[in-house]
C-alpha cells in the first residue's frame, strides 16, 4: 500500500489551514494563462493539487516503463529482421515501407511514453496505450510545476517532505546527443530540426527545445515537414539550410495523410543523408494492434517466461473490432467491459468506453466501426476502471470569483499515468486526470503536475 492518498490528504489540510489558498490559486492560474502550457491553442486545463508519489510508487513505475521498454524492443528488432514476423501485424505497405528504412544509430526506441491505469492501493498496473515519437505532455508538467510550486501550500508540505519534480528537457538533449553520436554518418556540428506537421504538433514544446539545444551550441531549428528539400544529396529545411539530425515529433499516421508532400523527407531517409531519430519503426509501438500481437506465439517465442508473466499480467485482453477476431454480439450485450478504439489514431480521437454510453449509443458505435466500416480498423479492448484520487477541479473563472465564493471541495477523479522514457531509461510521469470514464482533454480531462515525495 502506498502513501500518496495519505499524502494528498496532508496538501488538502495544508491548504485549508490557509483557508483554501486562495491567493495561491489565483496566483497559479494566472501564471499558467501567461504560460508556454498550449496545446491547439488553449491553455491546458490543469489541477492546483499535484499528484504525490512516493518511493514505491517510483519503484514499480519505473520497473514497469523499462521491462515494457525491454519488450518493445525486442518486437521492433524481430520485425526488422524477420520478414515472416512482419506478417504478425496487418500494416498499409506504406507503413511497412517506412519501418524499413536504414536506422543508423544505436537506439531501437529513443523516445516514448507508455500510459498506464496503477492501482495505487495494492500495486497492480495495466497499460492503456504506447507512444512513440509523438509523445507530448512535458512542458504542460513542466508549467503546471512552477506554477504551484509558488504556492504557500507547497511550500510547507515541501518543508515537511522531500520532494521532486521529473526533469523532462535537459536530460532529452543529453540523450538525443548521445545517441546522434551513435549515428554511422555523424557530423562534427550537426545542425538539428525538430520536425511535424505544425498544425498538429505541440509547437511552444518544440521551441522550448530547440532553445535548450541552442544553449548547447547546436543549432537547432522548429520546422514544417512539409518544407523540407532534398536534392540527393543534402536535406535543407524551409530557409535553405542543411539539417543533419531530425528529432521525429510527426506520427506516422500524419506521414500517410500527407504521402506525397512527406517525400522530401522519406528519400533523405531512405538515402541515409539525415538521421531521423526516432525512427519510423517506432510505429509499431504506437499502433494499438500491438497488443493483440503481444500475446501472439509469434512474439511469446521469442520473449523470456518473465516477459511473457510480464504481458499477461499487464497487457489488456485487444482485438480488432470485426467478425473475425471478436464475438461481436458479446461484445454488444457487456458494454461496460469493453472500449472501442482507433488502431492508429491520437488524442482520444473516436475513443468509447461502453460504461460511457447508453447501450443504444453503444449499438450504434458497434455499427459504425465493427468490420472497417469507419474506413480504417478499430480494436476492443477490456475496460480498465482507473484508480481515482483526491483532487480539485481546473479553477477556471478564479478570475471573476471572490474569494469566498472560490470552490474547495475535492473531487475522485480518474487517473492515467503516462511514464516517460528517454532510449529506455524512466524519466518522468505525465499525469491526466478526469471525472469521466474516457481520460481526455474533450472530456473534462486535466493535468496534474507529478512530485515525487521521499524518493531520495
Amino acid at each position: 500500500m502506498s502513501y500518496n492518498a495519505d499524502y494528498t490528504r496532508e496538501y488538502f489540510a495544508i491548504m485549508e489551514s490557509l483557508q483554501g489558498d486562495v491567493p495561491g490559486r489565483r496566483a497559479a492560474y494566472e501564471y499558467l494563462q501567461g504560460s508556454t502550457a498550449i496545446v491547439h491553442h488553449q491553455v491546458v486545463a490543469a489541477s492546483f493539487v499535484p499528484r504525490l508519489f512516493d518511493a514505491q510508487t517510483y519503484r514499480i513505475m519505473k520497473e514497469t516503463a523499462e521491462t515494457a521498454h525491454r519488450i518493445l524492443v525486442k518486437v521492433i528488432e524481430h520485425y526488422l529482421a524477420d520478414p515472416a514476423y512482419r506478417r504478425a501485424f496487418d500494416f498499409d505497405p506504406r507503413l511497412e515501407e517506412l519501418i524499413l528504412l536504414p536506422r543508423g544509430y544505436d537506439a531501437v526506441l529513443p523516445f516514448a511514453r507508455v500510459d498506464t491505469f496503477l492501482d495505487e492501493d495494492d500495486g497492480r498496473i495495466k497499460f492503456c496505450e504506447f507512444n512513440a515519437d509523438g509523445s507530448s505532455g512535458m512542458n504542460e508538467n513542466r508549467e503546471i510545476t512552477t506554477s504551484v510550486a509558488q504556492s504557500k501550500t507547497f511550500e510547507e508540505f515541501a518543508n515537511r517532505h522531500h520532494v521532486e519534480g521529473c526533469e523532462l528537457f535537459e536530460s532529452w538533449v543529453d540523450k538525443f546527443l548521445d545517441i546522434y553520436a551513435t549515428y554511422e554518418r555523424r557530423v562534427e556540428n550537426p545542425r538539428i530540426a525538430i520536425c511535424d506537421y505544425l498544425e498538429n504538433g505541440v509547437v511552444d514544446e518544440f521551441h522550448i527545445y530547440a532553445g535548450l539545444f541552442r544553449q548547447r551550441g547546436v543549432e537547432c531549428v522548429v520546422a514544417d515537414v512539409r518544407d523540407l528539400r532534398f536534392d540527393g544529396e543534402v536535406l535543407r529545411d524551409g530557409e535553405g539550410r542543411q539539417v543533419d539530425a531530425i528529432w521525429r515529433r510527426c506520427v506516422t499516421n500524419d506521414v500517410i495523410d500527407h504521402w506525397d508532400e512527406s517525400q522530401q523527407l522519406i528519400d533523405a531517409v531512405r538515402a541515409a543523408k539525415v538521421a531521423l531519430i526516432g525512427s519510423f519503426a517506432g510505429h509499431i509501438v504506437h499502433d494499438k494492434q500491438l497488443f493483440s500481437v503481444l500475446f501472439d506465439e509469434r512474439t511469446t517465442a521469442f520473449l523470456d517466461a518473465d516477459e511473457i508473466s510480464f504481458v499477461e499480467e499487464t497487457v489488456p485482453l485487444t482485438a480488432f473490432l470485426d467478425d473475425d477476431h471478436v464475438n461481436l454480439p458479446q461484445i454488444r450485450e457487456n458494454r461496460c467491459e469493453w472500449i472501442i478504439k482507433p488502431t492508429d489514431h491520437y488524442g482520444a480521437d473516436d475513443v468509447y468506453a461502453g460504461e460511457s454510453v447508453t447501450q443504444e449509443e453503444w449499438e450504434r458505435l458497434i455499427d459504425r466501426f465493427a468490420n472497417g466500416r469507419a474506413g480504417h480498423p478499430f480494436i476492443v479492448q477490456r475496460y480498465i476502471r482507473p484508480f481515482k484520487t483526491e483532487t480539485l477541479p481546473p479553477d477556471t473563472g478564479i478570475d471573476a470569483l471572490p474569494d469566498d465564493e472560490v470552490p474547495f471541495d475535492p473531487r475522485p477523479y480518474n487517473n492515467l499515468n503516462g511514464l516517460y522514457l528517454y532510449d529506455g531509461e524512466f524519466m518522468g510521469v505525465f499525469s491526466r486526470l478526469g471525472p469521466q470514464p474516457t481520460i481526455s482533454k474533450d472530456k473534462q480531462g486535466m493535468t496534474a503536475a507529478t512530485i515525487w515525495v521521499g524518493r531520495g
